[in-house]
């Protein structure tokens, strides 16, 4: 080990990405270990970044204009989380102002097709990420809903089905949109065919089990885009929900002929809770399609009353944990939110990392902020996870190694105590001590 640095955020001792330097301690002993693997590489990680909702676009809108780039910066900059990803959603969802779509209701021929909804406020921010980056953000897409005369409901909102005589149409919509941002500089990357198709929402949703969602991708969307010369440039993801159904899902999907030519991946959330070990399985059965962790927030439903710390060591603990288990890619859920954590059109509200105060001229950054920050901040585009071992089941801890051969290794406590850690790799080791809740990020040579 040589140039060893430590990042550490210590949130009851006023610490935030502080950084000092460590010793080479040399040949290590076999207590209190954490044995870092250089040779033992897996996934490829293709980076970090959060959503461009239009409630996150609207309120980045109405800051001050100071407050505006400094929130870029912080986002996408070299001295802020370092992002480099995005996802954006087609049609309405529900951190949106309300329901909308691109087209008149009843359109069957596409001819009001149009995006300027998009024009107003979530491009501009796009745009913004990406005057800072020096390049486009990598973008995601998603559907919440097709329109509502498409539905087997007849409404954007509840659930329901794409009717049979709509997938066709519904495949094209796709491809509009694709090609509507391609006018206006911004290539797509990456789509999933719903999201959360397996929950009946109050807000934008729509329902497919894995018959339907496989067919819908060989017999309508696979061939639409490859008519139009776009399967070469954008990856089809399938499932975009909860992860303890991911490896079911996916495996029914690839078992439908044609399928396997046409899905590239597999999106998961984290609602339902860890279930790190089925991202495992994809990877041991699945190792060609990436798996990219598309959404997560702190759901005022469920923990309203939750502290910042726990919060942050939430957003960490599953960064880690998905990483470890075979995620390409982190992308969190609204890049901002509004003082009450919207706008939402049906009052599901939710925390973020960065969220505006009350007045909407400025904001604040959570603590779950700087736990991002040890990971996105260092861990760059092509990093490869290394396999690491771990003594202790109180400390969550990930290895990486970046192109350029350092190795970047996040360590958490999330106990009241303070926790020894011996760091090796071959014979070389560095000594931290992991005081109570707190992270660090050690990168060495």
């Amino acid at each position: 080990m040589r140039n060893i640095k430590v990042i550490e955020t210590d949130f009851a001792g006023g610490k935030f990405w502080k950084e000092t330097t460590a010793e080479n301690a040399g040949v290590a002993g076999e207590m209190k270990l954490l044995v870092v693997y250089p040779n033992e590489q897996e996934t490829t990680i293709r980076g970090f970044g959060g959503a461009f909702t239009e409630a996150a676009a609207h309120t980045y809108a109405g800051l001050a204009p100071d407050a505006a780039e400094r929130l870029i910066r912080d986002l996408f900059g070299e001295d802020g989380l370092r992002y480099n990803m995005g996802r954006i959603h087609m049609n309405s969802c529900d951190f949106a102002l309300g329901n909308y779509t691109y087209i008149d209701e009843g359109d069957e021929d596409l001819a009001t097709f149009s995006i300027e909804h998009d024009d107003k406020e979530i491009i501009p921010m796009i745009k913004a990420a990406e005057k800072e980056l020096g390049k486009q953000p990598v973008l995601m897409m998603a559907p919440w809903s097709p329109s509502p005369f498409m539905k087997t409901n007849g409404e954007m909102n509840h659930g329901g089905k794409l009717k049979e005589e709509y997938k066709d149409l519904w495949a094209e919509y796709f491809v509009r949109f694709i090609k509507e941002y391609k006018k206006r500089g911004l290539d797509i990357s990456f789509t999933t065919i719903q999201n959360e198709p397996n929950a009946t929402q109050t807000w934008d949703s729509c329902l497919y089990d894995a018959q339907e969602e496989a067919e819908f991708v060989v017999d309508h969307l696979g061939p639409a885009m490859k008519r139009e010369g776009l399967l070469d440039k954008i990856k089809i993801f399938v499932w975009d929900h909860n992860k303890e159904l991911s490896y079911e899902r996916l495996k029914e999907i690839l078992e439908v002929e044609g399928a396997d030519g046409f899905v590239s991946g597999c999106a998961v959330h984290w609602y339902t809770g860890d279930h790190f070990d089925t991202l495992r399985l994809i990877k041991k059965h699945y190792p060609d399609k990436e798996i990219f962790f598309t959404e997560g927030c702190v759901e005022y439903s469920i923990l309203a009353g939750a502290g910042d710390v726990h919060n942050a060591e939430m957003y960490a603990h599953q960064m880690i944990g998905n990483l470890k288990g075979g995620c390409n890619a982190i992308l969190d859920w609204n890049l901002m939110v509004d003082h009450k954590g919207g706008p939402n059109h049906v009052g599901n509200f939710c925390d973020a990392p960065i969220k505006a105060l009350e007045d909407g001229r400025n904001y604040e950054k959570k603590l779950s902020y700087y736990y991002i920050g040890h990971l996105s901040r260092y861990v760059k585009e092509g990093a490869k996870l290394l396999w690491s071992s771990c003594y202790s089941q109180d400390l969550d801890s990930a290895a990486f190694v970046n192109p350029s051969g350092e190795r970047v290794v996040v360590i958490m406590n999330r106990t009241g105590k303070d926790i020894p850690v011996v760091l090796k790799e071959a014979k070389s080791s560095t000594k931290l001590v992991m005081e109570p809740h707190s992270i660090k990020t050690v990168i060495y040579d």
